[in-house]
């Protein structure tokens, strides 16, 4: 069990905040960023011990992070990490293309001439962050997160931060260089992205959006199934 967590700052402060809410957001932390492995156990008790809190908001913890998928509770053997699989990087990108097809076309319906310089001026901001995939990344989401906004969509922003934080782990646990090889081409296509919503160009949208996606997702898949071959050949030797 790592012991990162002993570290109290990793524990949000707030007067406004349960300890649930705060051990809900540390542990999440720490799995998105790969503290926590896929498949590690997850002991309550010695959680508990760690965050310094009783077990009792560490197990209702668990069980939201188990809502989320970012967590496996089965009876008579605890909680572990979700192991990342070939399926969910086909489903975190399925729904990443539909989540933002969906905002993307309400929001250049809605965006004002200062919501477009606002959004121009974030990816000029992700330009010059190619270097730094931490940073770029958060600039992503708060990039996805803006136009879920213009669009007016909160139901929809919600879920696409689900999603985002199983891409996180997915990139933190096996492949930041994918992550590293897409961000140029990723950086392409936003730009694209934001050229058709500024002209309402439905069409051009969803062919971006779809490309932009399925790009990343066939990156992704390739280098896990290459991952999991290198895995098989050295337990082979």
């Amino acid at each position: 069990m790592p012991t990162v967590l002993s570290d109290k700052r990793m524990l949000p402060q707030s007067a406004f905040r349960s300890k649930k809410d705060a051990v809900i957001d540390t542990l999440r932390t720490a799995i998105i960023k790969g503290i926590f492995k896929p498949n590690e156990r997850l002991v309550i008790d010695e959680l508990a011990a760690q965050l310094g809190t009783s077990a009792i908001p560490v197990r209702e913890a668990l069980q939201q992070l188990q809502a989320e998928g970012l967590v496996t509770i089965q009876p008579y053997a605890g909680a572990t990490v979700t192991p990342i699989e070939a399926n969910l990087i086909v489903e975190i990108f399925e729904l990443l293309e539909a989540l933002e097809l969906i905002s993307g076309r309400a929001a250049c319906q809605r965006m004002s001439a200062a919501d477009f310089t606002h959004l121009e001026t974030l990816l000029r901001e992700m330009d010059q962050l190619g270097d730094n995939l931490d940073q770029w990344s958060e600039a992503n989401v708060r990039l996805h997160q803006f136009i879920c906004d213009c669009a007016a969509m909160p139901l929809v922003k919600s879920m696409l931060n689900r999603v985002l934080d199983q891409w996180h782990r997915l990139r933190s646990s096996y492949l930041s260089e994918v992550f590293a090889q897409r961000i140029q081409a990723a950086q392409q296509e936003h730009w694209q992205m934001l050229a058709a919503m500024r002209t309402c160009d439905a069409e051009k949208l969803e062919q971006v959006v779809r490309a932009h996606n399925r790009a990343a997702r066939a990156a992704y898949t390739e280098r896990f199934q290459q991952a999991l071959q290198n895995q098989q050949t050295k337990r082979d030797k």
